[in-house]
């Protein structure tokens, strides 16, 4: 299953309101924690994300899964606005040599509901490589258990000189 593509996050959407509040679900499902202040509503935590200084993105359940979310910290780690952003398959947000490593984690993600300790070399559109460190992953699933993309929330990353 996969989603329809969503539009850029601005104030005329909610800064996807809907979208930012089946992550803050998903989240606490998984962990117990929450992603942000849970006395925010889902419109009030989608505009703080959007512009945290945290990365946070997620993608789709696509045979190959497509990015369907990044706040402006992602972004701009990647190098690439929206409209370029979620119309990447999300394996190729690391170098071939690492997708292995990456595919494995997902896997375990997948198994688990979601893991917190994440690391791994992504990178940007121009070949910037930056190492994401502590990363917490986890499954996104609908109030009936269907799985329906996964997400990555992380505040470390290095980056790192050209080989």
């Amino acid at each position: 299953m996969s989603s329809l593509r969503l539009p850029r996050p601005a104030a005329e959407n909610d800064f996807l309101a809907g979208h930012i509040g089946l992550l803050r679900r998903s989240f606490r499902h998984w962990t117990g924690r929450d992603l942000v202040n849970r006395r925010m509503t889902d419109a009030e935590a989608a505009r703080y994300v959007f512009d945290a200084s945290f990365a946070l993105l997620s993608h789709d359940t696509s045979p190959d899964p497509i990015f369907n979310y990044a706040n402006r910290t992602a972004m701009s780690l990647f190098g690439m606005e929206w409209e370029e952003l979620t119309r990447l398959p999300s394996r190729l947000s690391a170098e071939p040599r690492d997708q292995k490593e990456r595919e494995t984690a997902l896997q375990e993600v997948v198994s688990h509901g979601y893991i917190d300790h994440y690391s791994g070399v992504r990178i940007g559109r121009h070949g910037n490589r930056f190492k994401i460190e502590n990363a917490l992953v986890w499954n996104l699933r609908s109030p009936q258990g269907i799985l329906l993309g996964q997400a990555a929330r992380f505040d470390h990353w290095t980056f790192l000189h050209s080989d």
